[in-house]
């Protein structure tokens, strides 16, 4: 395979390019009856989440079940109640209406020392006192493994799981490093393998932090709130928003790469899928396994041959006609780095046989372009600029409906690097990139840099390594984050 050469920055004239732009408007979130917000958190405090009236599946009530020490166990359980009927908003941060059955996300939630499972101290302190990074990082992993397996074997399960972390927990298990003689260098994060293990048994979870539930924790309490019963909805089995515009019967496609935890080979990789509905409906699924040499291919990236990547869109499809029961009339894939002329060829083949209409896009983050404001503020989110054959998107930026600005850092755009089709304009494409951005169900916040087809993929990816080559992992994305 070869590389695509980069665009040219003069017109094919040989003049040097101009740069043009355009803003477009904040994308609209639907919330329950059909309200209509750019915020999440405005429109879940207005209308509720989406799912309370729209589509059946909406979690009237919520077993929780926790693991932890007893005192984390109490603590987490005191924390969620207190937090559920509220928390005060500040200039910056607005209230959480709550978790009740009269306001907020419209749930109640449901205790039961049945659905708890206590990490005693003697079981702890043999794991602590272990020397060896690697095996006490193992034996944490089997502990928690085994609460798992307790909870998932009781006659009533929970719906969903909160492990409480202590800060022992954290600092003397949180990660391992070590040197295998068969794989080589190793970094493990417990949190990843938590979510893995946790996925063998069905059990959604969320992990928080000792800091949270006493306080330490710096960040603003409604803040917090905010992006944990958000987080908690979702893997309930609800949608807290949905995406307003969406082209119905569309398939968006994020393609992702990482390398198996226990290969022998350095040059091992194996490809990713992240796929969602125009409703934000998403499933992760794991791809082949195959060789990847930069110092022989030229490149970092990781890109599939023909063959593999037909037999990735295949996979895809399939997946989608199996859930959804009907072909998609549209596929929009996206990537992080530009397609080479064979990884092109299959996903076109395989889309081509079943689908009419399909872009293939690449979006890199990059700080080499920016746009210089002549005010205080920075670029507007949703601005879009174009120099030559390049298009930028800025995700990032100052919101004036809100008069606030989105983001940590100075905005930076991203760049459409690569497009393949001929079906959608430029700008409905980075239109729809931008609603995308909207759909992190694992927080509240408006927006963020990347869509949600490759926001998450780093992440997925080291969950999806800790997963055995022989057990097929789920799909359903709420496992995953």
């Amino acid at each position: 395979m070869t590389a695509r050469p980069a665009p040219p920055s003069v017109s094919p004239t040989g003049s040097p390019s101009l740069i043009t732009s355009t803003y477009f408007p904040e994308p609209l979130l639907q919330f329950a009856d059909d309200g209509l917000h750019i915020d999440p958190k405005a429109g879940i405090a207005r209308y509720g989440p989406r799912s309370w009236t729209a589509s059946g599946r909406h979690p009237a009530r919520l077993r929780v079940g926790l693991i932890g020490t007893p005192e984390l166990v109490e603590a987490a359980r005191t924390w969620m109640s207190s937090r559920a009927e509220g928390v005060r908003g500040d200039v910056n941060n607005p209230e959480f209406p709550g978790w009740m059955p009269d306001r907020g996300f419209f749930s109640s939630l449901d205790f039961d020392d049945a659905w708890n499972e206590e990490l005693g101290q003697t079981e702890l302190r043999q794991v602590l006192e272990i020397k060896s990074q690697k095996d006490r990082f193992h034996a944490a992993l089997t502990l928690f493994e085994t609460k798992f397996r307790q909870l998932a074997e009781r006659d009533s399960v929970p719906d969903y799981v909160v492990i409480a972390l202590s800060d022992q927990i954290v600092t003397r298990c949180g990660t391992a490093d070590y040197t295998s003689k068969e794989t080589g260098a190793v970094h493990r994060d417990l949190r990843r393998a938590l979510k893995a293990s946790a996925m063998k048994f069905r059990l959604p979870t969320q992990i928080v932090r000792a800091p949270t539930l006493d306080g330490r924790d710096r960040t603003p309490p409604s803040r917090i709130a905010w992006n944990f019963f958000t987080a908690m909805y979702c893997k309930a089995g609800g949608y807290p928003w949905s995406p307003y515009g969406l082209m119905p019967g569309t398939c968006y496609v994020g393609i992702g790469f990482y390398r198996p935890l226990v290969s022998a080979a350095a040059t091992m990789q194996t490809s990713l899928v992240q796929a969602f509905d125009e409703r934000g409906e998403g499933l992760v699924l794991r791809g082949h396994e195959f060789e990847w040499d930069p110092n022989k291919t030229g490149s970092r990236s990781p890109h599939l041959t023909a063959d593999g990547a037909h037999q990735l869109m295949a996979l895809v499809l399939d997946r989608y006609e199996a859930v959804m029961k009907q072909t998609p009339a549209r596929v929009v894939v996206h990537k992080t780095s530009r397609y080479w002329p064979d990884e092109r060829d299959g996903f076109r083949a395989a889309i081509e046989s079943r689908v009419r209409r399909y872009d293939l896009m690449a979006l890199e983050a990059q700080s080499r372009v920016r746009l210089i404001t002549t005010s205080k503020y920075p670029p507007l989110r949703g601005t879009r600029f174009s120099f030559g054959e390049l298009d930028y998107l800025y995700t990032t930026g100052y919101i004036s409906a809100l008069n606030e600005f989105h983001g940590m850092h100075v905005p930076a755009p991203l760049q459409v690097a690569d497009h393949v089709g001929q079906d959608s304009s430029r700008d409905s494409l980075l239109k729809e990139v931008l609603a995308l951005t909207k759909l992190n169900w694992n927080s509240a916040a408006l927006g963020g840099l990347l869509p949600i087809t490759i926001k998450f993929s780093g992440l997925v990816g080291e969950i999806m390594r800790e997963i055995p080559a022989d057990r097929e992992p789920l799909p359903q994305f709420k496992f995953y984050i």
